[in-house]
């Protein structure tokens, strides 16, 4: 079986990301809250290759959300297929060039 991770990264990533997941979802009978609200066999025929399915049987999207801004990730979770991601997939990145030299070059 084949299986794509998404990567998303900054915030015209995410942007995107977040249109192509309702776009996907819609595509696989896939609400947004992870349930499957489809009508063909053919929706659920290769859902795999883009969602893991819980233990819940919600379909949660292989996804990983990366941005230096916490507005972006807030964003996207409040979207309308925010619901859509856990909580573990996405990160705040802490940008290390800004740490550098605080408090050692003074």
């Amino acid at each position: 079986m084949r299986e794509i991770v998404s990567c998303q990264a900054g915030q015209c990533g995410n942007q995107i990301g977040s249109k192509f997941w309702e776009v996907i979802s819609d595509e696989h009978g896939v609400d947004p809250t992870g349930t499957y609200q489809g009508d063909s066999d053919l929706q659920l025929e290769r859902i795999n290759v883009y969602f893991d399915e819980s233990s819940g049987g919600r379909y949660v999207p292989r996804a990983v959300l990366m941005d230096l801004e916490p507005g972006t990730m807030d964003s996207v979770r409040a979207g309308p297929y925010g619901q859509l991601f856990r909580r573990t997939t996405s990160s705040l990145v802490s940008p290390r060039w800004q740490q550098l030299g605080q408090g050692s070059l003074h």
